[in-house]
This record gives C-alpha cells, sequence and structure tokens, in this order.
C-alpha cells in the first residue's frame, strides 16, 4: 500500500512524467515528421496570436494539432513495434505501416482544413 492509502503514490507519479517527457524527447530527437509537424503547430499557434483568435478558435486549433501529434506518436509506436516483432519484409507489417501512415495524412489534412477555415478569412 502506498503512502496515501489508495494505491498512489508521489514517486510513481512523477516517474510517470519521466517517461512520458523521455518519449516526447525520443519524438523530437529521433522522428524527423514529428519535428515538422511541431514546427506547423507552432507557426500556427504563431499566427494564432498575431490575428487573435477567439476561444473557440483556439479551441478548434489546439485539438486539431493535438490530433496531428498523438497520430503521429502512435504511429511512430506502432512502427517500432512492427520492426521489432518482423525485421524482415511481411506484408501484413506494411500494410499496417500503411494504414498508420494514412491514419497521419488523415489527423493532418483535417487540421489544414481546419487552419483554413479560420485563418482564410482573416487574411
Amino acid at each position: 500500500m502506498s503512502k496515501t492509502g489508495l494505491g498512489i503514490s508521489f514517486s510513481n507519479r512523477i516517474n510517470s512524467f519521466k517517461f512520458a517527457f523521455k518519449g516526447l524527447w525520443t519524438m523530437f530527437s529521433e522522428e524527423p515528421n514529428f519535428r515538422v509537424h511541431f514546427l506547423a503547430a507552432l507557426a500556427t499557434v504563431l499566427l494564432g496570436i498575431f490575428y487573435e483568435l477567439n476561444v473557440t478558435e483556439w479551441i478548434q486549433i489546439t485539438i486539431v494539432i493535438g490530433f496531428v501529434l498523438v497520430s503521429e506518436i502512435f504511429n511512430s509506436s506502432i512502427e517500432r513495434i512492427a520492426d521489432f516483432v518482423s525485421p524482415e519484409h511481411n506484408k501484413i507489417i506494411g500494410i499496417t505501416k500503411d494504414l498508420c501512415a494514412a491514419m497521419v495524412l488523415v489527423a493532418a489534412t483535417v487540421a489544414v482544413i481546419v487552419g483554413l477555415l479560420i485563418f482564410l478569412p482573416k487574411f
């Protein structure tokens, strides 16, 4: 039993955050596509500040940015597991990787559409 009596310890929560930040560092340092998406997100945020987006627009932008970044994290995770399980070419693994890439493409496309709907009228 933990110090709180609820099965939750402070040190375990701190370790969880350490692991999460380690995962983010891995994405930044080892995944070029994540860096591209992150830079696009940063540019979008800067545009949002410049054009003084309202709360609803910020919510929409935040959701689609999160959607793209989370999709890229899922994609990278599944690709790494697939490569570990089957380092040699495997048709099913190839299809799985293609589906993951499609996930990121859909997320990025939705983000671009939302961005255009928000920013085009402001230009």
